[in-house]
């Protein structure tokens, strides 16, 4: 079991409270421990992905994954998929939420949608995995597409491609109710389609 692994771990109690709802305490740690010995496993696996890459895999895509695949054989798929699409739901409704009290703040929208351009090149680029189509900028607005991403390339590579659908909702979980905002999706990697579309514009 690594260190890097346990610290991992620790940040992910979210999840572990999901668990605790479906499991007796004593089976709930005992599959804890399990799942964390399976994240040394795979973050070994992957040491050598560039750093951006990392980013996104050792703190969201491998635990994820090391969680559902050590409770999936006893729950079975389907409901090992709710417990981490509701503990999704726990850790996004408090950013939701943040975001909701700042968009309410003057100029913070008009802000919130040009920080974007920069924003999505540095942390969901090709650095981190990511290929895109980038459109002209307009005021009020943003728009681009995602034509390959991390997720859905290591989720099914680790043989749990169905937990990118839990990523591709959680920005419509964030984003799809802001304030004076308008976010609009028509389809996503994970779901099947050719790309992840995303718009996001102030409403007129």
């Amino acid at each position: 079991m690594s260190e890097k692994a346990e610290q991992i771990m620790k940040k992910k109690g979210f999840i572990k409270a999901e668990m605790d709802k479906v499991f007796p305490k004593d089976q709930s740690n005992k599959l804890w421990n399990d799942a964390i010995l399976k994240l040394s496993e795979i973050l070994d696996k992957y040491k050598s992905l560039p750093e951006g890459v990392h980013n996104h895999t050792d703190s969201r895509i491998f635990p994820s994954s090391a969680i559902y695949l050590t409770i999936k054989p006893i729950l079975g798929e389907d409901r090992a998929f709710k417990v981490i699409e509701d503990a999704a739901v726990v850790g996004c409704t408090g950013i939701q939420a943040k975001l909701t009290k700042l968009m309410r703040v003057p100029g913070m929208k008009e802000l919130f949608v040009k920080m974007w351009d920069p924003l999505t090149k540095k942390i969901f680029g090709p650095t981190c995995g990511f290929q895109n189509v980038f459109y002209p900028n307009k005021k009020g607005e943003y728009k681009m597409d995602i034509t390959q991403c991390p997720y859905n390339r290591y989720f099914t590579e680790l043989g749990c491609p169905e937990l990118t659908k839990i990523f591709c909702g959680n920005d419509d979980r964030i984003y799809g109710n802001l304030p004076g905002l308008e976010f609009i999706r028509t389809g996503t990697l994970g779901r099947g389609a050719d790309k992840c579309d995303f718009y996001l514009r102030i409403k007129k």
